[in-house]
């Protein structure tokens, strides 16, 4: 099933399998979302939850138990229910069942809503802890922006003047080797050649938004002034880029004995509620 929102400017289409919006077009029909050939990439736009990234051994141990669970956990492979509709919003609900706890030991709810707003689609996420007890997690965007020129024709543009400190992956995980990419005007151009080795993970940036620039034309923005952490990504030859706003991410090297001390986990305390929000605003 899918679920189409629309304003004046734009309109959006959703799958409630993951909740994962998969068009976003504007008025004269340009389409922004990668369409999904799975020849590279068979997704759109994944919510990351309740892990960002990859698990060491697809594993982890808490309260002396050890579970599973596959990269970027099991959200965008579930079925959401629709549970509130207008003609610019929807909002979807996942809840907690009795196979999501066997790998996953927690009674939650996760709210993902859309909103068109002008030129601006807002994505809020809210994470409902219902246990008499904290509640660890990570979440995460996965947006893929669709790119129909060459992708040299292409460049990032930050919000901040600074140096780009980014974490290399070693077979999915955070390593402790870092490279820098210095920006000339707050700028970034793209070529295949920095995803070699996988994403480039941020653990922090000054910046809270990035424009991609089209043959030097900004032509949309992803705001994510929320999140604290940072994935940027593409395949060899693919015609899209991922801007990922993250709670967490990837496993490191280093080892931790519960699942609650992973580094960027977020920690929910019982019977409260997590909200974060992010934007893909079209210029």
């Amino acid at each position: 099933m899918t679920t189409t929102i629309s304003n004046s400017n734009l309109t959006a289409q959703i799958k409630h399998l993951g909740a994962e919006l998969f068009s976003l077009k504007d008025k004269e029909n340009k389409e922004y979302i990668w369409e999904g050939n799975p020849v590279f990439w068979g997704k759109h736009s994944p919510v990351l939850f309740p892990i960002v990234g990859t698990l060491k051994n697809n594993s982890y141990k808490y309260d002396e138990n050890e579970y599973h669970l596959s990269r970027h956990g099991f959200a965008r492979e579930m079925e959401f229910k629709l549970i509130e509709k207008s003609e610019n919003s929807a909002t979807f609900s996942l809840a907690s069942t009795l196979e999501t706890k066997k790998v996953y030991p927690f009674d939650f709810e996760l709210q993902i809503c859309y909103v068109l707003e002008e030129n601006k689609l807002n994505i809020d996420y809210k994470v409902i802890n219902k246990n008499e007890k904290m509640m660890p997690f990570s979440i995460g965007a996965h947006p893929a922006l669709a790119m129909v020129e060459n992708f040299d024709n292409y460049s990032l543009e930050f919000d901040q003047q600074e140096v780009l400190n980014y974490h290399l992956l070693e077979e999915g995980l955070i390593s402790n080797t870092t490279n820098k990419l210095p920006l000339q005007n707050r700028q970034l151009v793209l070529n295949y050649q920095l995803f070699e080795k996988d994403a480039l993970v941020f653990k922090a940036l000054k910046s809270k938004s990035i424009s991609i620039l089209e043959n030097t034309k900004p032509i949309l923005k992803v705001n994510f002034s929320d999140f604290p952490n940072l994935g940027i990504w593409t395949m060899k030859d693919a015609p899209f880029l991922c801007i990922e706003p993250w709670f967490g991410y990837s496993d490191t090297l280093d080892e931790y004995d519960d699942f609650s001390k992973k580094e960027g986990i977020q920690l929910l305390e019982q019977n409260q509620t997590f909200e974060s929000n992010y934007s893909i605003e079209i210029l």
